[in-house]
């Protein structure tokens, strides 16, 4: 390899694959170094050195300087091979170092290609993978499509790096926010927390910092243009904006709107609380929603289990408790009559033992 070659494979690897001068050179030499031990078979030290403005190399074994242009075709092929692993390597943990500081941080690509079910995503310096399982459902793309996600994880395997996107995480949606709504990226207002199903449906506890600014109506934007650029990117998923409550049967109401609450009542155990909630009979499955999906959503969002019941349960239980109660006081009257009975027969045997004794004592006299 001449000296400009050198200069030129160092440079142009530095400017695309954003790999420090340094590395390469070192890459090099130890590819050198390599393929004159593998061809010499020498046990003495072997040195190569690049310089790093000219490109000159110097090689020697021991004292003896060498020309590793008289290596051979085997040899430069077995450098070759060595740097180009070396350089793969360098790449790798660049790759890893600079893309696992940003996890959970939203990312826009262009689709490049599938592999099975995954999706093949080409970010800025790597690429990525989006598998199925964090692919939105329903979701169809297209050989260069743009795709945003967030980066769920970078994986290291052997010398290569792979990026790992998530379009389901509820962090995707929580960036979505951060970007569309400038009250959030500046930590205004707050979001406490995500409950969601992916494609379907989300629900989003915020808390807004200052007082004269509204979370519900910051997220949601005039007409609406904020909250729509969210769903649009999520394909028509809907979301519920809630106020975050630090009261439970209060926070427990909002997650559970529009249906209304009649009654609640709530009881907590030892990371078991459980809240029984009495909406009206048309409004049942209103509060529930198809398939359960409002009620699990809410339970996930307020951390409380969470019983759904028509105003007839209730009934059925008051009459119920009223139905005890009477059969108590008949209990009560019952045994009490008794009780007045067996006193009035043990005041009768002891009147007739007196006349039997008034008798007798007659007769005696």
């Amino acid at each position: 390899m001449k000296s400009r070659d050198i200069l030129r494979l160092v440079d142009g690897l530095h400017r695309n694959k954003d790999i420090d001068s340094e590395i390469i050179f070192r890459a090099i030499e130890r590819a050198l170094e390599t393929a004159v031990y593998k061809n010499m078979g020498k046990d003495e030290e072997i040195q190569v050195s690049i310089n790093r403005d000219s490109g000159d190399v110097e090689a020697q074994i021991g004292d003896r300087k060498i020309n590793p242009e008289q290596l051979g075709r085997i040899a430069a092929q077995t450098a070759k091979q060595v740097m180009m692993q070396q350089i793969k390597e360098a790449e790798g943990e660049i790759i890893y170092q600079e893309y696992a500081g940003q996890k959970g941080q939203l990312v826009t690509g262009m689709v490049k290609r599938f592999e099975g079910t995954s999706i093949v995503v080409s970010l800025e310096k790597t690429e990525a993978v989006l598998p199925k399982s964090e692919q939105i459902p329903r979701e169809h793309y297209q050989p260069g499509e743009r795709l945003r996600g967030i980066i769920l994880d970078v994986k290291r395997s052997g010398s290569a790096a792979t990026v790992i996107l998530s379009r389901t995480h509820p962090d995707f949606v929580k960036a979505l926010f951060e970007i569309e709504v400038p009250e959030v990226a500046e930590g205004i207002v707050v979001i406490k927390r995500i409950a969601r199903e992916p494609g379907e449906r989300t629900k989003i506890a915020m808390e807004s910092n200052e007082p004269h600014v509204d979370c519900i109506g910051a997220c949601v934007g005039v007409r609406g243009t904020r909250i729509r650029s969210i769903i649009d990117e999520l394909n028509g998923e809907k979301i519920d904006i809630v106020p975050w409550r630090d009261a439970p049967e209060m926070l427990i109401a909002d997650s559970l709107k529009p249906a209304e609450i009649l009654q609640m009542t709530l009881e907590e155990g030892d990371g078991k609380n459980h809240a029984t909630v009495i909406v009206p009979k048309d409004e049942l499955a209103l509060a529930i929603g198809r398939r359960g999906q409002n009620v699990r959503l809410a339970v996930k969002l307020t951390g409380w289990n969470i019983d759904i019941q028509s105003p007839d349960v209730l009934h059925d239980e008051t009459e119920s408790a009223e139905e005890d109660i009477f059969k108590d006081e008949i209990k009560n009257e019952t045994k009490t009559e008794v009780s007045m009975d067996a006193g009035s027969e043990e005041h009768n045997d002891e009147d007739e033992k007196d006349e039997a004794s008034e008798e007798n004592g007659s007769d005696g006299s």
